[in-house]
């Protein structure tokens, strides 16, 4: 029988992919199986239908409803030839050049098949884990050099270490799926694509640091990442996966999901806590860290998504294979993310280091249009605006730090030669200021604020002075906010003003 794979990805639902599933099932004209997968990241091309050939898996995108039946008299179930072919997906070029550990299966399998999961690796971490000390466990993330993928880039090693060595019965592993950044998708489509993989990353967190209870904090905005979450983890305690002697050892650990009220605040870790508490979610002040006193005051590992779906790769391969990929300190893969006006884009899973120009002009192909691309926002909404002169930097922690720009969740969004970077350093502010908690003074207010300041400048009104209460301000709330809300705010609007001063400067009208 000819198995035929349509994405259930949200991206691909979006743009009619259960209309084409459907489609393909009436008008197919002998027996398939057909099997919803995830999507394989190449969002230009959805709806990607994929057959099943004796040369692998051919794809057809971006299919229509309306097209299937001229697709089927075609040959499309024998891999046929046709204008909306595109070969096999495997060795397209924005596939094969690809290095996937996180989304090794995203695409590949049947997200909520456990023997699928395991025909396709899975569980290998996860039994190497439980046939070592926890110890043994910490000390092959900590020489994997895993960093947090969420943001801040902090070792993942030594925060599950803190955890380890935390007095106390009661230790929690939190996962925060709370993923609001502008240009972010790739935790999404994880959990949409591989749920199981974050939930074998999940275990073997729990046995390396003595936890029981898990909870997966998934933003509002997700319901289709939280129904697949809630399936797989009910489909995991059937195979003994979860619960009670875990895969025949000691090992006790029950998984939650939790969902979000739609507060981008609650990316943040310790208002993720607050949130997961019952509490509105607001900053804590640090010390204490969630690794000693986290959910209900107890020792917590805190780590988003990607971080967690990279652990079953280390523990099935060993820290040192995962080492020898990356740059520097940037060890391991990252899960680019290409979003905004380009006109390629979806997730590129390769090594740090590879650069800014590869991604946005060589995978991602510039801008639909064909205009310049003026700047491209690494980071999220309070990552700095990189134009194309500094496109040569390489993708790692380190050497975008150097450069004042960050990393972040590996969210790239582009922007064209038509986009006004004085209006975007405007939005900056005025993001901030809704999105602000509003706990610290310098990020509730000096948001607000920045807002006024920026329509002075631009509106002409002594711009000198008040392009020096500006950097007054970016200074204040750099220093004085009690989280990277308001710490980063500045980040967009500095680097606009450095990089593309003329639109602050124009003649106002």
């Amino acid at each position: 029988m000819i198995t035929v794979h349509v994405p259930q990805d949200s991206a691909a639902v979006s743009v009619g992919a259960n209309e084409v599933a459907a489609a393909i099932q009436r008008a197919a004209d002998e027996p398939i199986r057909l099997v919803r997968n995830g999507s394989r990241g190449m969002l230009w091309l959805e709806p990607l239908v994929e057959v099943d050939t004796e040369r692998g898996r051919v794809g057809y995108g971006p299919v229509t409803p309306g097209r299937v039946p001229e697709l089927i008299d075609a040959g499309m179930l024998r891999g046929a030839e046709h204008e909306l072919r595109q070969g096999v997906v495997d060795e397209l070029p924005w596939m094969r050049d690809q290095q996937r550990l996180c989304f090794a299966r995203v695409g590949i399998t049947d997200p909520l098949s456990t023997s699928d999961y395991e025909a396709h690796g899975g569980m290998r971490g996860l039994r190497a884990a439980l046939a070592k000390k926890p110890s043994e466990v910490v000390e092959e993330v900590t020489a994997s050099g895993l960093r947090g993928r969420g943001g801040a880039g902090f070792p993942a090693g030594i925060k599950w270490n803190t955890v380890l060595q935390a007095d106390g019965p009661d230790k929690f592993i939190c996962c925060n799926a709370d993923e609001g950044d502008s240009g972010t998708f790739a935790d999404r489509m994880l959990m949409e694509g591989d749920p199981f993989c974050l939930i074998e990353g999940m275990t073997i967190a729990a046995h390396a640091v003595g936890a029981t209870e898990g909870y997966v904090y998934v933003r509002s905005e997700y319901p289709d990442a939280v129904r697949a979450l809630r399936r797989a983890i009910d489909a995991a305690y059937a195979a003994g996966w979860l619960g009670e002697a875990i895969l025949g050892s000691d090992l006790r650990f029950d998984l939650f999901v939790r969902v979000g009220a739609g507060a981008y605040i609650c990316g943040e870790e310790t208002s993720m806590l607050e949130s997961l508490e019952g509490k509105r979610g607001m900053v804590r002040a640090k010390p204490p860290i969630p690794a000693v006193t986290g959910l209900f005051g107890k020792p917590t590992v805190v780590n988003n998504v990607l971080t967690l779906a990279s652990v079953p790769a280390i523990l099935a391969d060993g820290g040192q294979a995962y080492a020898e990929l990356g740059v520097e300190r940037s060890r391991g893969t990252q899960v680019f993310q290409l979003a905004g006006n380009v006109a390629r884009g979806g997730v590129f899973e390769t090594a740090f280091g590879i650069t800014i120009d590869e991604l946005v002009n060589g995978y991602g192909g510039g801008t639909p249009s064909g205009r310049p691309v003026r700047a491209v926002q690494i980071g999220g909404p309070l990552g700095s605006y990189v134009p194309p002169e500094r496109f040569g930097l390489p993708m790692d922690y380190e050497a975008l730090g150097e450069a004042q720009a960050m990393l972040g969740h590996g969210g790239i969004t582009v922007f064209d030669d038509t986009t006004d970077m004085a209006a975007m350093a405007r939005f900056a502010f005025e993001f901030c200021a809704e999105e602000s908690c509003g706990k610290c003074t310098p990020c509730r207010v000096g948001a607000v604020r920045g807002v006024e300041t920026v329509d002075r400048i631009v509106g002409g009104q002594d711009r000198d002075g008040n392009l020096a209460v500006l950097n007054d301000l970016c200074e204040l709330m750099t220093d004085g906010s009690l989280c990277a809300m308001g710490g980063l705010t500045p980040n967009p609007v500095r680097s606009a003003l450095e990089h593309f001063p003329e639109d602050f400067l124009k003649e106002a009208k």
